[in-house]
């Protein structure tokens, strides 16, 4: 069985799939979700470590989808340059 994770762990999604529309489109979405829920959890009363906790919950996602982009056999510089990119701003995020 291919699962999700499998694929992109193995190289077998192309890198600018993983760039454009993991990274890019799915990681940003789960990311912008997380902080949203972490707003949206403090400003109705529950305590900053939580908060801070639902914000950070993407992170295992996004260091996931860099490790398999640094992975990747196909990969260019451009490519590791978002990446890299990425998840820093992702991190603020």
């Amino acid at each position: 069985m291919t699962t999700w994770f499998g694929r992109r762990w193995r190289g077998e999604v192309p890198a600018a799939a993983l760039c454009w529309r993991d990274m890019l489109l799915i990681g940003t979405l789960v990311n912008l979700g997380a902080s949203f829920a972490a707003l949206m959890a403090y400003a109705q009363g529950a305590g900053a470590g939580w908060a801070v906790a639902l914000h950070f919950g993407a992170l295992p996602l996004n260091i996931f989808l860099c490790m398999c982009l640094w992975r990747l056999r196909d990969r260019s510089g451009m490519h590791l340059a978002f990446g890299s990119a990425w998840f820093a701003a992702m991190i603020v995020i």
